[in-house]
């Protein structure tokens, strides 16, 4: 059978990628105290180099020092150390692999500890499960807020091209600022901003266009995209498919599609609310690789490549995806925790489905287990297949809990 996971794939701008395997973007949480790049980073991702990916992701840098989703997240502003970035970039490329940074503001998803008075479309509060952070009510963002946040990609952008990644990816998902603009749930302006679909995707489609602007038309861009936010009043699949016929007008790269946000983590697999008018039936909640279903109904509109992440287990799966036209690229996440060779692995062969936990862990612990591997292969060790979940969890919060310390006492002495 022909290896479809083997075939290269051209973006419209020419940019070629090597196979259909893709190491999606995950929170690292490894930055120093400055949120600049780290030796522990450059460490990981010249791990993952070498994976057989053709395409990885960083995870979230942010564009704003005043909005992290972690406390050690990097950080690029005029205050960045560029050198830094550059030497990431180059561990990322080591082994032939495209290697793009996903750029990440999360409006209101910061902890209050690290902001008291977070920006958003509209001053609408978290509505998360206790023990799984503390929000403020976020401030309403004015017209120069907005045109500074637009200002923020797109100088992240032109450096990040500058330090010698081969792409830029934009997180317009999971709940993050730009997303928070596409939901009528959370963005209730009543501006130019708000209201209409065609309002509401206004903030997406400026991003991207002074983005493309700041690094030219042969960079590649990316987006990240909810099919759905799974949230009754939230951005519906229908909203996804017709703001995709909006970018199909702009001069977009790649879509990613995923689901969910900190409110309704779908790419986790967990549902705490009402879905809304995107609930699926248990034998579609039960199918590998539950966003595919999502993913076909953009592909047939879509004019752009488009990768789907969460929930691969299987080469048969995968393989099936790209023959039915479903998806582009096949994005590997949590898998590449477990076995960072998962890529190179399925390319020859030599397995047929790719480590997983999901089954073995409670589902509360999946986070802080696989952000505990990561942590592993910062310091230039493998895996612990046999890290017990209750422990990595326990270990999970005693780093951020000393992260965020840190951090907030680093501040404080710059002050």
């Amino acid at each position: 059978m022909k290896n479809l996971l083997s075939e290269p794939l051209v973006l419209p701008n020419g940019v070629v990628l090597a196979n259909r395997l893709s190491k999606v973007a995950m929170s690292e949480g490894m930055s120093d105290l400055d949120n600049n790049s780290t030796a522990r980073l450059e460490t990981l991702y010249r791990r993952w180099a070498v994976s057989g990916a053709g395409l990885l992701f960083t995870g979230n840098i942010q564009v704003d020092r005043d909005h992290l989703e972690r406390p050690l997240n990097i950080v690029i502003d005029d205050k960045s150390d560029f050198s830094r970035l550059a030497r990431l970039a180059e561990a990322g490329k080591s082994g032939g692999a495209h290697f793009w940074a996903q750029l990440s503001h999360p409006g209101r998803q910061v902890h209050e500890a690290l902001n008291p008075s977070p920006l958003a479309p509209s001053a609408i509060e978290l509505e998360v499960l206790r023990g799984m952070g503390d929000f403020a009510v976020p401030r309403a963002m004015t017209e120069d807020d907005i045109a500074k946040a637009i200002a923020q990609f797109a100088y992240a952008a032109a450096q990040v091209k500058n330090a010698g990644f081969t792409g830029v990816a934009l997180h317009a998902a999971h709940g993050y600022l730009i997303s928070q603009f596409l939901s009528s749930r959370v963005n209730q302006r009543d501006d130019r901003w708000g209201g209409s679909l065609g309002n509401r995707s206004r903030f997406l489609i400026s991003v991207l266009a002074a983005v493309r602007e700041a690094v030219g038309a042969e960079f590649p861009i990316g987006i990240k995209l909810n099919s759905s936010d799974f949230q009754r009043g939230g951005f519906t699949h229908a909203e996804c498919i017709e703001l995709v016929k909006l970018l199909n007008e702009t001069s977009l790269d790649l879509l990613e599609l995923s689901g969910g946000s900190l409110e309704q983590p779908k790419v986790m697999g967990i549902t705490l609310q009402d879905e809304g008018e995107d609930t699926r039936s248990a034998s579609t909640l039960a199918r590998e690789a539950y966003f595919i279903g999502f993913a076909g109904e953009v592909r047939k509109v879509a004019t752009m490549p488009v990768m789907v992440v969460g929930g691969f287990r299987t080469r048969h799966v995968m393989v099936e995806a790209l023959e039915n036209g479903e998806l582009d690229l096949v994005g590997l996440g949590r898998p590449m925790l477990a076995d960072p060779d998962a890529p190179r692995r399925l390319l020859s062969g030599e397995i047929e489905s790719v480590t997983r936990h999901e089954d073995t862990l409670d589902v509360f612990h999946l986070m802080p287990w696989h952000s505990m591997q990561m942590e592993r292969m910062g310091d230039g060790l493998e895996p612990d297949q046999g890290l017990d979940g209750s422990l990595a969890s326990q270990r999970f919060v005693e780093l951020e809990t000393k992260n965020f310390a840190a951090l907030i006492e680093h501040r404080a002495k710059e002050i």
